[in-house]
């Protein structure tokens, strides 16, 4: 368990080795478009976690979100666009454009448009450089009301693919629908927030998380004792649903 502090100054980057986090991203994308596609017409209107957000509008940010990585013409857009009509946090600008862009859109047209470009935004994200990765980006990460500095790599490799799982998640509580979980692709995912929400709080602890996606991990001596199923551990994290203690550490999705 790597839990290696950093100063401020110093971007994150992905700890995630680039060809792995390709394959998830390739294998959340495909998963997404299953839950879709699985929705009733009733379904999507359903509200979520996330404040103001119907299934409808939590599937356009989604599908705005893949087109953003699919071109770099879009990406450059999408945030040009967000700029301009920036007031707050840079991501609440850039995730309402996407879903007023997107409100003529019928539910099944989304589903088809998200098939379409999950396959490109792997592909572009994929041939990303190294050299680019390892780059600070040129907007600030934000999460939990906070701005910090992250590399280019951290958004392509991580973040890109943490943002729909955990949508995944929201749409399938709001909905009841069926929600794949596997450990060879979400357990991966769920490792990868352990480890940067120990380096995050750099504390000792002994946490065991149950359901298909869990696992056990440590460090040090004399930490409390978490166990949580997988699933609620990350809604935590994400500030879905109020911790205590370790559990007060955020981590972005």
């Amino acid at each position: 368990m790597n839990t290696t502090a950093r100063t401020p100054s110093q971007p994150r980057p992905a700890a995630l080795q680039h060809d792995l986090a390709m394959g998830l991203a390739a294998t959340e994308y495909r998963r997404v478009v299953e839950l879709l596609q699985s929705l009733t017409p009733e379904q999507w209107v359903s509200t979520t976690d996330c404040p103001g957000w119907t299934v409808r509008d939590m599937s356009a940010h989604m599908l705005g979100m893949v087109e953003m990585a699919a071109t770099l013409r879009e990406q450059r857009r999408q945030m040009r666009t967000a700029r301009r009509r920036k007031d707050g946090l840079f991501i609440d600008a850039l995730t309402a454009l996407q879903i007023e862009e997107r409100r003529h859109m019928r539910p099944e047209q989304i589903i088809d448009s998200y098939a379409q470009r999950a396959p490109k935004a792997v592909r572009g994200r994929t041939r990303t450089p190294g050299l680019i990765r390892r780059r600070t980006l040129g907007v600030p990460g934000e999460f939990g009301g906070e701005a910090e500095s992250w590399t280019t790599g951290y958004l392509t490799d991580v973040i890109l693919t943490r943002d729909p799982w955990m949508h995944r998640i929201d749409i399938a509580r709001a909905t009841g629908a069926e929600h794949t979980i596997t450990a060879d692709h979400d357990g991966v995912l769920v490792a990868d927030v352990v480890a940067e929400w120990a380096a995050r709080h750099g504390r000792p602890f002994s946490l065991n998380l149950t359901g298909p996606a869990g696992g056990h991990w440590s460090h040090g001596r004399g930490g409390p004792e978490i166990e949580l199923d997988a699933i609620e551990f990350t809604r935590i994290l994400s500030g879905r649903t109020p911790g205590n203690g370790l559990l007060t550490t955020l981590v972005p999705f």
